[in-house]
């Protein structure tokens, strides 16, 4: 597992031992996997246009109707759980990635007992997901523990000038003859006083 697959079960299980869960279900694993700071599941289905805090409430009250524990008692993980987790292990081994990441994880959870239905009302399925998965992730393969860092990389270190110039950002050119006929002298000059 990637190092956001295990803060996501880490959150997950903090979450249902706050709300006195008998069992981690997928709807704790869920909930971890959407309140995730710069994780790629809220990006996800973000991309697929659900807001990640309503499905967080939703997945809340869904969980309120679950029978509740009182007393440390230890804390497993549900049959629905188990079979999201194998599900996601299966999902990393399809796509030919080396660790399971966030988003195996959110791929099993589309299909799994008490999330299905948290997707299908938000308009949510396997392969609007998988869609977003591939905008967002590209060619890339799960190799690392940490490869949330490389999704988005163009995005992340770069302005998109394109983009900018479209919605009228950028400082207009235009009257600056002088000024860009001088960087073009000093960009074309071979060694004195070249900047590049």
């Amino acid at each position: 597992f990637t190092i956001k697959a295990r803060e996501a079960v880490a959150a997950a299980v903090e979450h249902a031992r706050q709300t006195q869960a008998p069992e981690l279900y997928p709807e704790h694993l869920l909930i971890a996997l959407l309140k995730q700071e710069d994780g790629v599941v809220p990006a996800l289905v973000q991309r697929v246009g659900a807001r990640p805090p309503e499905l967080v409430a939703k997945l809340e009250e869904a969980l309120r109707g679950k029978p509740r524990v009182r007393g440390s008692t230890s804390l497993g993980e549900s049959p629905a759980l188990r079979q999201a987790l194998e599900g996601a292990i299966e999902e990393a081994r399809t796509m030919g990635d080396e660790y399971v990441s966030a988003e195996h994880v959110a791929l099993a959870l589309v299909d799994a007992d008490g999330t299905r239905g948290v997707f299908k009302a938000a308009g949510i399925d396997r392969q609007r997901l998988l869609e977003a998965l591939q905008a967002v992730r590209g060619n890339t393969r799960v190799q690392s523990q940490d490869p949330e860092s490389q999704y988005e990389a163009l995005k992340k270190y770069t302005r998109d000038l394109t983009d900018l110039a479209k919605r009228g950002k950028l400082d207009p050119v235009i009257g600056r003859d002088e000024e860009v006929r001088r960087v073009m002298q000093v960009l074309q000059r071979r060694t004195k006083n070249n900047p590049v």
